[in-house]
């Protein structure tokens, strides 16, 4: 039997809501400004997209946020310092949420069209429960509401594992992993997608790599926004992204390059560009 495209996963901020992955960026440098560090925005952005408490914990092992908690505690940051960080970022995360839980433009209609295909629409995210609840509330307001949406507290750890892409698997029983295409905005994203021998497609414009709202990215000069597109685009096909588009709204053409390698036989984890 011949496989075909049955399911479609996608990530949340950067990718169908919250354009440039604003929300995250905010709590998590918040967080660590109330506790006397300075953490760059590059900083917040570099493990985007995993479980909101491993990223508190890979920040503090930065070598630059180690040294900056060294001199301002006088000891090396430990567990219980996550523990404290994550508790005090879970409020601030709530905060901003809403504010930034707009859907982008055009994704609506766009996983209209894919269900009109027949395709099963699921969601994975590195928010918690609770937080998760509150973009899947305002996302159905907008139109959009995930078939099956899932965090790491679901499945007991996020990405890069992929355990919340094989429950979506399992959850919509596919013929195959191969039969589903993970869409996102960072690098963890596309490791989700490796992880799980699912297609990986990554989402630029939107998105962490560039970092900007909608209308920062309407405002940007020409030039800048297509440097900026350039090394989004090589960090994300560098991560391994058998595609990469500029938004949600371009993921229909490359559904049907998909289709068509399926066809001749071929998997995920080439480079198809």
């Amino acid at each position: 039997m011949v496989k075909r495209v049955e399911a479609v996963i996608f990530d949340w901020a950067g990718t169908t809501v919250d354009h440039g992955s604003l929300a995250p960026v905010k709590a998590v440098t918040e967080v660590f400004g109330r506790n006397g560090i300075a953490v760059s925005e590059a900083e917040a952005r570099r493990d985007m997209g995993i479980y909101k408490k491993d990223h508190i914990r890979n920040i503090l092992r930065m070598p630059e946020t180690e040294a900056k908690w060294r001199a301002h505690r006088g000891v090396a940051p430990n567990e219980s310092d996550v523990d404290d960080l994550f508790a005090q970022f879970i409020p601030l995360q709530f905060e901003v949420l809403e504010r930034y839980s707009g859907m982008i433009s055009g994704v609506a209609q766009t996983v209209e069209r894919l269900r009109s295909r027949g395709l099963r629409i699921g969601s994975s995210t590195g928010y918690t429960r609770p937080m998760s609840n509150i973009l899947l509330a305002a996302a159905r307001k907008s139109g959009y509401s995930p078939d099956v949406s899932l965090c790491p507290d679901d499945v007991g750890g996020g990405r890069p594992y992929p355990w919340m892409c094989l429950r979506i698997a399992l959850e919509f029983k596919l013929s195959s992993v191969v039969c589903a295409v993970k869409v996102g905005d960072t690098v963890s994203d596309i490791d989700e997608a490796r992880n799980a021998g699912m297609w990986a497609v990554g989402v630029v414009e939107t998105g962490n790599e560039m970092g900007v709202s909608a209308q920062e990215l309407q405002a940007m000069p020409a030039e800048e926004c297509a440097s900026k597109a350039t090394q989004a685009r090589a960090r994300l096909q560098d991560a391994g992204a058998d595609f990469v588009i500029d938004g949600v709204t371009a993921l229909e053409p490359v559904l049907d390059k998909i289709n068509a390698l399926l066809a001749n036989g071929e998997r995920p984890g080439v480079a198809h560009e």
